[in-house]
């Protein structure tokens, strides 16, 4: 009985460490306060969170992630035994066949909520779900364009609600550019942090193929880059009480390049890597106070 339940907990711990349920949740908040908030302020929380067709959106966005997660690992598993071995093994305890299939119900659960909004919702998360493969199988291998596939894969849950709601707000392209060059230097400090298990598996990521001085250059230069949209968003009033927070994270850039260019081990950049997630995770938070009338 006891040898049971350790054996269901294991299994358990391995589902949350595989499928990053606690990101998922996060994105899943984000994308509810983006459309409360950003694409849609002139609507109630309730009309947000009552329209089918946001659910339904958002739940498959959810689940196309959760699969991305898990055709990640399933071709990272030899890397990630060496970057991240007490999660890879606590993974193992999930048999692959079971991955598998959990990756095509996933991806065909999505496609069928999808359905239910339009048919132009079908071909989104089809080619969502075909890039995050491809992001797997082939782009994440080549020098920057893994990279900047990355970023862009990361934006393409909010990129589907962008789309519904038919937002024209000029702010929302300045969101997402500071998003986007944010998660740019997040996926580099990963490769930084990520080097021994790149280097045994013969990927081909920028630190190893220019250098780990080239890399710190180019997040440097991708955190300082933050700050154009940042001033932006902060002087012109457009975000409300969010402003506050570009304010921040301009100031958060200081301490994290002290970091990245003092850095020289694994746990170093993730310390860098957990401070730039702690910067969003705010971010996500700070975005009630554009719009204090629609609470």
């Amino acid at each position: 009985m006891r040898r049971s339940l350790k054996r269901i907990a294991l299994k358990s711990f391995a589902v949350f460490s595989l499928l990053r349920l606690q990101n998922i949740s996060l994105i899943i908040l984000a994308q509810y306060l983006c459309a409360a908030f950003i694409f849609a302020p002139q609507r109630s929380i309730a009309q947000i969170l009552l329209d089918t067709n946001v659910i339904f959106l958002i739940l498959a966005s959810a689940l196309t992630i959760a699969s991305g997660y898990i055709i990640n690992a399933f071709y990272d598993q030899e890397k990630d035994l060496i970057n991240k071995p007490y999660v890879t093994m606590l993974g193992r305890h999930l048999p692959q066949r079971h991955k598998i299939s959990a990756y095509f119900v996933l991806n065909f659960t999505a496609v069928v909520l999808s359905s239910a909004v339009s048919f132009r919702a079908v071909l989104f998360f089809s080619a969502y779900i075909f890039s995050l493969w491809l992001y797997s199988h082939k782009l994440k291998r080549i020098p920057l364009v893994g990279n900047i596939a990355w970023s862009v894969l990361t934006l393409t849950p909010f990129l589907g609600l962008f789309l519904y709601f038919s937002s024209t707000d000029a702010h929302i392209w300045l969101h997402a550019s500071f998003l986007f060059l944010v998660f740019w230097a997040l996926a580099m400090i990963k490769d930084l942090r990520n080097l021994p298990g790149d280097l045994s598996q013969n990927y081909a990521t920028w630190p190893l193929v220019h250098g780990v001085s080239s890399a710190k250059c180019w997040i440097s230069g991708l955190l300082i880059a933050t700050w154009m949209p940042a001033t932006w968003l902060w002087t012109s009033g457009a975000v409300g009480l969010m402003g506050y927070y570009f304010l921040f994270s301009m100031v958060a850039v200081f301490p994290l390049l002290w970091i990245i260019w003092r850095a020289q081990s694994a746990p170093a950049y993730q310390k860098a890597y957990n401070l730039l997630k702690l910067v969003i995770a705010l971010g996500v938070f700070s975005i009630v106070l554009m719009h204090w009338n629609v609470l």
